[in-house]
């Protein structure tokens, strides 16, 4: 399985334009950190519905590529969020992410985003991903 090193260089090539940082992979986990700046702010001074599934979609990812390996070709098929509180506008968010139930083609996880610090969530977050067949070598 990849290292966290491995995944970082990944994420940093293939996906340049994410700003989420990856601070742990575990067995079937990951925990991902997002830099909270005002261009992540909608109007009323919270965090924005987008930043934080893009957060939670990437902390997924990360989960699920930490446990079959990098395949780029794994991708979201479901993603459902429950917004739970007001995220704290001058904090980063943490993104702790478990997977369920992970199958041949298809892995399903779920993930709690909070404001850094605070202990009860800001966001309940379920994701399904297709993984990819095996190719077989010749």
């Amino acid at each position: 399985m990849p290292t966290k090193q491995e995944l970082i260089t990944f994420l940093e090539t293939e996906f340049p334009q994410c700003r989420s940082t990856l601070e742990a992979v575990g067995p079937a986990t990951a925990t991902l950190r997002h830099a909270v700046t005002d261009a992540d702010l909608r109007p009323g001074g919270t965090v924005s519905g987008p930043c934080m599934m893009a957060l939670a979609d990437v902390a997924l990812y990360m989960a699920i590529l930490g446990e079959i390996g990098i395949v780029p070709l794994a991708v979201t098929t479901n993603l459902t969020i429950n917004f739970m509180r007001k995220p704290t506008a001058g904090r980063d968010l943490i993104a702790e992410c478990k997977l369920m139930k992970r199958g041949r083609s298809l892995a399903v996880g779920e993930v709690s985003l909070f404001s850094e610090g605070e202990h009860d969530p800001v966001a309940h977050v379920v994701g399904t991903y297709s993984i990819p067949p095996k190719r077989s070598e010749s």
